[in-house]
Formats: structure tokens, sequence, C-alpha cells
């Protein structure tokens, strides 16, 4: 007896056990993600801010459809769909016992609600367009909307997945910007507002057993070296799109971490202000691009994570046609073409930086660019909220560098009073016919024509398509490998 107690009573690595407290140890079941970017609110159906749609798209807010990281479409609160031939008339059918984080139901009135207020005259909805062709909304019963599009539309079950179309509650949407409510499986905690936001698991959510990470901190920081320093010493598990290129083989090297090279469909560009003199002539325009080196630009901005691009459209989007030939890079014509269009150098133009990494590094290779010509950009650093108010809003700006990353915005050339203040019949003629028609062939046809159109008119001067860096703890699971969209979607993610 003796004996027999004093064996169970060694430690058990002596008998090469492990312990029974270590074995039943939880899964982590917390969360610290990173963003560039603190979303000026948190209604992504009404601001223009991609930094919304990284805290609540898929997480408080959901949509019909799905995107995944490969573009795929799945359905989400639809269960599934038809669609005539004509490509006109859809018809979803709708998840039942589904409610908001309120209480509320969802059901089909809360569809038809949250899409003819996306369309309304006053909506803020920046893909208010998509919203627009919808010219029906019939209701067959409590979960069934069959809506029906003035023009056909191929991208429509994507654009029913992007934030835009989240569908939201009518007693509540008025304070959604600081108080969202919607049927995802996170509801807002709490939102430190200049550092973070917290989200929580809701509890009510119609499958919530299967959401692991149970608390997510969402931290914002700006500056690419405090970005990489929160990483090194563990403070961040996750940060999507983080500016860690000139580190990378330090992260690599550490078996602490996991990398990830995504593609994208964002186009970084120099905007202008196309009504503003002297850029309200396209020679002026065309010689600020001619002025650029894209090359060096990806080198100096993205440490050359990025794709030259020579219009508002990247390789792998259908329809694309590569126009890099188009203003290209040659500064003894952009002396001349500033020359002919009368303008005395040095040319002083305001260009205003967002506090983006790429924004404000590539502003400094640009202004030097543009100095070579005669052009003295004078960089101006902003905050977000300053961007999206000065430039956005008012389009008091010159010059700016800004990333769109929505991948189906194309359509903002025809946009009335869109920030770049560009308006052309053609172009909105062509559009008209890439909405009108149904065959890809001729859809594709109609595209090009609007591709090398913006390009000829020197809109802005169209810089590259971003390749985009994850960095996250190796034991992070469940990450996606590109991003068609700027979501975190956190319901996938758990812990080895």
């Amino acid at each position: 007896m003796i004996r027999r107690r004093t064996a169970l009573s060694l430690p058990a690595a002596a008998v090469g056990l492990t312990p029974l407290w270590a074995a039943a140890q939880p899964k982590k079941e917390t969360l610290v993600l990173a963003m560039t970017l603190e979303p000026p609110g948190l209604d992504p159906t009404a601001g223009a801010a991609a930094a919304i749609s990284e805290v609540v798209h898929y997480n408080i807010f959901e949509t019909l459809t799905k995107i995944l990281g490969d573009s795929s479409i799945t359905p989400l609160l639809a269960e599934s769909w038809t669609v005539t031939p004509d490509n006109k008339t859809w018809a979803f059918k709708l998840r039942t016992g589904v409610t908001f984080h309120n209480g509320e139901p969802f059901n089909a009135k809360t569809v038809k609600f949250a899409f003819e207020r996306a369309a309304e005259a006053g909506s803020a909805n920046k893909d208010k367009a998509t919203f627009a062709n919808i010219v029906n909304i019939a209701l067959t019963d409590d979960y069934t909307v069959v809506l029906t599009l003035k023009n056909p539309n191929p991208d429509f079950l994507f654009q029913l997945g992007q934030a835009t179309a989240s569908i939201v509650e009518p007693k509540s949407v008025a304070s959604n910007n600081t108080q969202p409510v919607g049927t995802g499986p996170y509801r807002l905690d709490t939102w430190a507002k200049g550092s973070s936001v917290v989200l929580a698991r809701w509890d009510g959510w119609r499958d919530a057993k299967s959401i692991r990470i149970r608390r997510v901190t969402m931290r914002f920081i700006s500056d690419a070296a405090a970005q990489v320093a929160a990483m090194l010493a563990g403070d961040v598990d996750y940060f999507p799109r983080i500016s860690a290129a000139k580190t990378l083989e330090q992260f690599k090297r550490d078996k602490r971490f996991q990398i990830v090279i995504s593609g994208s469909r964002a186009k970084t560009i120099v905007a202008m202000n196309n009504k503003k003199k002297p850029l309200d002539d396209v020679r002026v325009r065309r010689a600020i691009a001619m002025a650029i080196d894209r090359k060096q630009v990806i080198e100096g901005a993205a440490d050359g994570f990025g794709t030259p691009i020579g219009s508002f459209y990247v390789p792998g989007a259908p329809g694309y046609i590569d126009l890099t030939g188009v203003n290209a890079y040659n500064p003894e014509r952009a002396k001349a073409l500033l020359k002919e269009a009368g303008v005395i150098t040095p040319l002083e133009l305001s260009m205003k930086l967002p506090p983006t990494p790429y924004s404000r590094q590539g502003g400094e290779v640009v202004a030097a660019m543009l100095a070579k010509v005669g052009i003295i950009a004078k960089q101006e650093n902003v905050e977000w909220a300053q961007w999206l108010s000065a430039v956005y809003g008012q389009k008091a700006y010159d010059l700016t560098i800004i990333a769109h990353v929505e991948p189906l915005d194309f359509g903002n050339f025809a946009r009335p009073g869109y920030y770049w203040n560009y308006e052309s019949a053609r172009f909105n003629e062509l559009w008209a016919k890439v909405n009108a028609t149904a065959d890809p062939k001729q859809r594709h046809q109609f595209l090009a024509e609007a591709q090398r159109l913006v390009a000829d008119d020197a809109v802005a001067a169209y810089l590259y398509q971003p390749t985009y860096i994850t960095v996250a703890n190796a034991k992070l699971q469940g990450l996606w490998k590109d991003m068609p969209i700027f979501a975190n979607d956190l319901s996938a993610l758990h812990w080895a």
C-alpha cells in the first residue's frame, strides 16, 4: 500500500504522463485584431469608409448573400434564389427564425425596408445605384422576396453580399452609426474612440455554438512601425493588410507567425479634382500622369507589393484590358503638355494625404516626381475624418492619394457630384450600355471602351493594384487567402 501511494504521488513528468489539468485546458476564446484606420461610424449603408465594413461586415450586420475569400457566393440571410432567363427577376427564399439583436424579427418586410431605404432620394449609400436599379419589390409571403430589376445585372448576387446591402432593422436604424443592430454573430460591446472597438459573441445568434471566438478587440494602429512593433510584442494576434513589407523576412523567420499574401481588386490612384483650374484641362491631368513612374511608386509606397494599372480597373476583373501604355511615364512629354496648356511653372497644387502608410509614403514619391516637371505638390497630412469631410465630401482639394478597395465601383465615373468632379456624357452612355447588356462578350467590349475613355481623359493618375500582407499568430485558423472585399469575417476564426 505504501509503495502504491508513493508511485501515484510522483510528478506526472517523471512517469511520462501529461497532467490532467493541461489536457483539459480550454481553447483560447479571445482575439486582438488590428486595423490601420478607425471607422468614422458603424453603419455601412450610410458611410463611404471601408473601415466600417472591416468592423461590422458579416460580424454585426448580415446580407442576403455572402462573398467568400475566393470570390464565390454562398447563401447567408437568403437560403436560396432563382432568376429568370433575362437576368432581371430574382426571387429569394429567406431564412426563418432569424432575429435582430434587439429581438425584432427578420423577414421579407425588413429586406424591403433596407433596399428601399438604400435607394431613396436622400440615401447616403455609396452603392445607391445598385438599389435604384430595383424597380419592384414584391413580398409573396413572409419569407419570400422578389426583386425586379430595370437592367440585367450579372453582378447582383455579389453586390447583395457587400456591406452596403446589409439588412437593417427599422426601429433601430437611426442609431446604427454608434449603436449598430444587426442579425450577425457579434454585437458591439464597447467603442473607445481613437483606440479600439470590442465585439462580443451574441449568444442569440442562430448558430452561436459554431462561433469559437467569444470576444474580439479591434485596435486602430495607423503608423507602420507601430503596426510591426505591436505584432512582434504579441499585443496583436491578427493584422490583415499590415504595412510590414520591409520587415516581412523577420516575420517569416519567426515561427510565432503566419504570413498570407493576398490579391485584391483595389485601385490606388492620385485622384484629381477635375473642375479646379488648371486640372479642368485634360492636358494638365495627362501631364501629371506622365510625370509619375508607377514602378517607382510601387517600390516607394508599397515596398514592391503591387501591379501597375493604366485605368480604374485591375487585372483579374471581368473585361480588363491593359492600358498602362496610356499616359505612360514620360517627363519630357509632361513638360510639353503643361506648356501647351499655358501653365506657368512652377505650378503649386495641394495634395491632401490620409493617414495610411501607402498614402503618406506615396505622397513623398509622387511629389518628388512632379517637382521634376515643374509642379509643386504641397503635401498636407490629414486625419481620416478630415479627408472624408474635406476631400470626399466638400471636394476641397487639388490632388490626393487614395486606394479604392471596392471591387465593383467602376460606375463611380457616372455618379453625379462624385468627389473627383468628372462629368462625361460619353462615359454615362457607355455605362448605361454595360448595365443594359446581359451578353458577357458584348458587355466586356463596352467595359473596355469605358476603361479606355477614363484612361484617355486622365480622370486620375492610376498607380497600382495593391497586394496585401496579413500577419497572424501561427495558431490562428480560418483566415481568408485573398481579399475580394474589405471584410474581417470573424465567424470562421478559431485557435488551433
